[in-house]
């Protein structure tokens, strides 16, 4: 009987939530609406991709003309929709994306959360032997093997030469520390993260002015 006097309570509760014209709860109503339309896309993106953050803003040239500023691209786990592929490996098997071979692929620099991961082409795979004899082990200590990288604009390859403050000179990329694979790119519609905020306030506006619109109207016919 207590159960059912609770959810009686809560269905009563709901409906004049919903059916309510006070404007604070109208208001609450509509931010409630947005917060659920972006939980449910942000979950349908992370169940297609594998992986988080699924999608990523092209924030620099280091890619051009593959990939340019303000472009939206789809990050998924590196594996899937078939495994990683270098420049090397893609151009002995023909695969190519985004204009050259192999996969661009999303990481974390040298494991850092501090800074925003960066997004270049995975050109081979080196193991520890190779980066010592390469000269690359003289930038940090405890060498290790890894992914060689580059932005496709770039004259130089990211590890040796890109160096991030906070970070330090970008070492080879370790499994764990991508975050995934570019699979496809929008372009344009990535300024709208990067100006995630202004688009926020520009939402709250308008659906206050809808709000105080509806409230007019229905005003005047009574």
């Amino acid at each position: 009987m207590s159960d059912t006097t609770w959810l009686q309570r809560a269905a009563s509760g709901l409906a004049a939530f919903r059916e309510s014209e006070n404007p604070v709860v109208s208001l609450a109503r509509d931010l409630l609406w947005v917060v659920a339309v972006v939980g449910g896309i942000a979950l349908a993106l992370y169940l297609i991709a594998g992986t988080w953050p699924a999608v990523v803003t092209i924030e620099s040239e280091s890619m051009v003309p593959n990939m340019n500023v303000g472009d939206l691209v789809l990050v998924v786990d590196e594996d899937r929709f078939g495994g990683l592929t270098t420049w090397d490996e893609g151009r002995l098997a023909g695969h190519s994306s985004f204009g050259d071979y192999g996969d661009v692929i999303v990481y974390r620099p040298n494991g850092a959360d501090s800074v925003h991961p960066i997004i270049h082409r995975a050109m081979t795979y080196v193991d520890t032997a190779a980066v010592e004899e390469s000269g690359l082990a003289e930038y940090y200590t405890n060498p290790h093997g890894g992914y060689i990288t580059k932005g496709d604009n770039n004259p130089y390859i990211d590890q040796g030469n890109l160096r991030i403050v906070g970070v330090g000179v970008v070492e080879p990329v370790q499994k764990e520390w991508i975050v995934g694979k570019a699979l496809v790119s929008v372009p344009l519609v990535g300024y709208l993260p990067l100006h995630l905020a202004e688009f926020a306030v520009i939402v709250i506006v308008v659906i206050l002015i809808h709000d105080f619109v509806l409230a007019r109207r229905k005003g005047k016919g009574e």
